[in-house]
């Protein structure tokens, strides 16, 4: 508060921090926008602009019967910044949504400079200001900031690099080979999933295993490898001989496979992701192998030959929250209310994914200033399910993930057509989002005017 303003601080002008100052503003809260570029960049950055694309300049795919393409029509929905300069700016791309990098970029910046509720302060931010912030520093946020966050939430709650296993759909596992049971009958009979091995299956895997090809490591990567020690990658455990996942993640004691009475040779253990078990994920199964090679191989894993895959291993730097216990779904600090984070650093991932939570986060905190409700997207919105995902307190072991349909409550009759499937799910978002607009007086365009 300065006078009788109330007064927003945003630190960092990626795509989150771009989306927050520019729903704040736009609801006529002052905002101050921290930008350390182009005082300081980051390993990753080189261009002076804010929402910098740092990697790939495509916003995946456009078809609302897909999971980017369902979030993408809700940001058209919420007044996105990002999805309107992106049109403006697009490439040829066939059924994706791609951008001009320089002119998506200068494009965001011209128009966040020249708001007038916005003041742009470039510098680093070294002490997290006291009042109202949104802190969108991304994943890789500088050293200095990165020691404040920890602070803030406690040393063991920050992670610096993502370590995540596969994840998997469970309507593509293959139940009559698939068995419930947790080792030794500890817990829940149907906390995880069972992928049985005999000898001959086992060897098939390791040896394509050993042989294949892992994803390059950036740079920054390489500088700091030594950190995955403490999360080996599958393919690297293997490499230390035949047994030794067999005495690992994939040991069978405990487990037996009701069809044969006994122990099998090996088994792939699945875990539910999320409180609905419409996804597992692969236990111990952290991995730098390409992507290609991840489905060609975890397919060769008896009851995943038909595995859709909602996310694939990555192992590489990016700095998160343990969001499930720090922040609530409206992405706002629980130990001081005050603060909320926004973009990678909670655990979304991707360009989309971080850009959309700028937007419920810049949303919500512009209401509230306002002595207004902070309003609750419906899970059946896929901005609602990331920030349910982001939040949920069972999530065990948690990593970042991006929007999937699994991610989704599933639709109350069975639809076996899967584009079908997800064309009725993608429409009951549309729906659920634009009622829950109505309800709360939110001003916006129907999706039949803007969704094409």
């Amino acid at each position: 508060m300065e006078g009788n303003q109330q007064i927003v601080h945003v630190i960092g002008a990626g795509l989150a921090g771009c989306e927050a100052a520019w729903q704040l503003a736009s609801q006529g809260i002052s905002v101050k926008l921290y930008e350390m570029k182009p005082k300081k960049y980051t390993p990753a950055h080189s261009y002076s602009g804010f929402a910098e694309l740092v990697c790939s300049n495509s916003l995946k795919a456009s078809r609302l019967d897909s999971a980017a393409g369902l979030l993408k029509a809700e940001m058209k929905l919420l007044g996105s910044i990002v999805m309107e300069s992106a049109l403006q700016n697009s490439v040829p791309a066939g059924g994706a949504l791609a951008v001009d990098r320089v002119k998506f970029s200068d494009d965001i910046t011209k128009q966040i400079q020249e708001h007038p509720n916005i003041q742009v302060i470039a510098e680093e931010v070294t002490q997290i200001p006291d009042g109202w912030v949104v802190i969108a520093s991304g994943p890789l946020t500088s050293d200095s900031l990165a020691q404040q966050i920890q602070t803030l939430v406690q040393t063991e709650q920050l992670s610096f690099f993502d370590a995540a296993a596969p994840i998997v759909s469970a309507d593509s596992i293959d139940r009559s080979i698939v068995f419930e049971a947790s080792r030794y009958g500890k817990g829940d009979s149907d906390d995880y999933l069972n992928c049985p091995m005999n000898q001959e299956e086992y060897e098939r895997f390791y040896q394509e295993l050993i042989l294949a090809e892992s994803a390059p490591l950036k740079e920054i990567d390489k500088r700091d490898f030594k950190v995955y020690e403490g999360c080996m990658p599958v393919e690297v455990m293997a490499k230390r001989g035949i047994d030794t996942l067999r005495f690992g993640p994939l040991k069978p004691v405990g487990l037996t496979d009701p069809r044969t009475g006994r122990f099998p040779w090996a088994v792939v253990q699945l875990r539910k992701e999320n409180r609905e078990a419409t996804m597992y994920n692969l236990v111990g199964f952290q991995t730098n192998l390409k992507w290609g090679e991840q489905k060609r191989i975890f397919s060769l894993i008896p009851g995943l030959e038909h595995a859709e895959f909602y996310r694939y291993g990555v192992m590489h730097r990016n700095t998160f929250l343990n969001s499930p216990k720090l922040l609530d779904h409206h992405f706002c600090l629980k130990s001081k209310p005050t603060v909320f984070f926004a973009g990678q650093i909670t655990g979304v991932e991707g360009y989309i994914e971080s850009a959309a939570s700028g937007i419920y986060v810049g949303l919500n905190l512009a209401r509230k200033l306002q002595g207004k409700s902070m309003i609750d997207l419906p899970k059946e919105t896929m901005l609602g399910a990331l920030s349910n995902y982001i939040s949920d307190e069972t999530v065990v072991d948690f990593q970042p993930m991006g929007s999937n349909m699994g991610i989704l409550p599933s639709l109350l009759e069975r639809v076996k057509n899967k584009k079908l499937r997800y064309q009725m799910i993608a429409q009951r978002g549309i729906q659920a989002l634009q009622d829950c607009l109505q309800h709360n007086g939110i001003h916006f365009i129907p999706y039949e005017e803007v969704g094409q």
